[in-house]
């Protein structure tokens, strides 16, 4: 049995327009024990409304999700969400942010203090602990949104475009973080992006989805050994499966304009 589920989902809404939506259609995949999935698409596609789903913030119209063979109906400590947009509570100082889902799972003040500070090291923010999130840069704030988000152990990572709204360095030097956190504790993790590059280099295997309604197109194993670096972006293999991923992504743009 897959880590996480997800068996025919379709997801439909009828807007103040009046006409009906259909958003996801048939949606099924498996995302493995310890397993770095991504999912990547053209805009619009579905990419984030499937992710909601499995974090529980919305609900399929039909088909199945489960994680650890339970059905997910709701949000659960069992999951952690990193989104695109700050999401820091800003009356918080970093520390208390971290701390805010331990506390809330009754962890006490000397343990889930302790737990805060391993991981805003882990991210690189030792010396900010007391720092409250107006005072951070967006790459900082971003850093401690992942230190909370796996202060909470969730039994899976979802993270939506977490990186969207960095400039390309930020961005970079973001990914080579998420690398080296994920090869220590090997999280499982669903990550979307827009961005193929950030793709392939974090990703087992890479899920490329249709213009909407949203289904998966074909599903991409990534090949290249690890750890990885940046350094990669540039290798033949890399560039091989960039070309794929492109025009796959690339006519499913086309056919949405059309």
């Amino acid at each position: 049995m897959a880590k996480l589920e997800i068996d025919n989902v379709n997801l439909r809404f009828t807007p103040k327009s009046g006409n009906a939506v259909t958003a996801l259609d048939g949606i099924s995949l498996n995302v493995e024990e310890n397993e770095f999935a991504v999912i990547v698409g053209p805009s619009g596609c579905g990419k984030s409304s499937l992710l909601r789903l499995v974090a529980g913030l919305n609900r399929q119209t039909s088909g199945s999700i489960t994680l650890d063979g339970k059905a997910v109906t709701r949000p659960g400590k069992d999951r952690g969400m990193v989104f695109q947009s700050y999401t820091l509570y800003p009356w918080l100082t970093v520390q208390q942010n971290v701390e805010f889902g331990p506390e809330l799972a009754g962890i006490s003040a000397g343990e889930r203090a302790a737990i805060a500070r391993r991981f805003i090291a882990q991210v690189g923010l030792e010396g900010f602990e007391k720092a409250y999130p107006k005072q951070l840069s967006g790459g900082m704030m971003q850093r401690v949104a992942l230190a909370r988000a796996l202060a909470n152990d969730p039994e899976i990572l979802l993270m939506d475009e977490p990186f969207g709204a960095l400039d390309s360095q930020t961005r970079s030097l973001m990914q080579e973080l998420l690398l080296d956190i994920w090869q220590q504790s090997r999280k499982t993790v669903l990550f979307i992006t827009h961005d193929i590059d950030e793709a392939i280099l974090l990703g087992d295997r890479v899920y490329v989805m249709t213009a909407r309604p949203g289904r998966i197109k074909e599903m991409i194993k990534i090949d290249i050994p690890r750890p990885r670096s940046v350094d990669l972006l540039t290798s033949p293999d890399f560039i091989a499966l960039k070309r794929r991923i492109m025009a796959l992504i690339h006519d499913e743009a086309v056919r949405a304009i059309a």
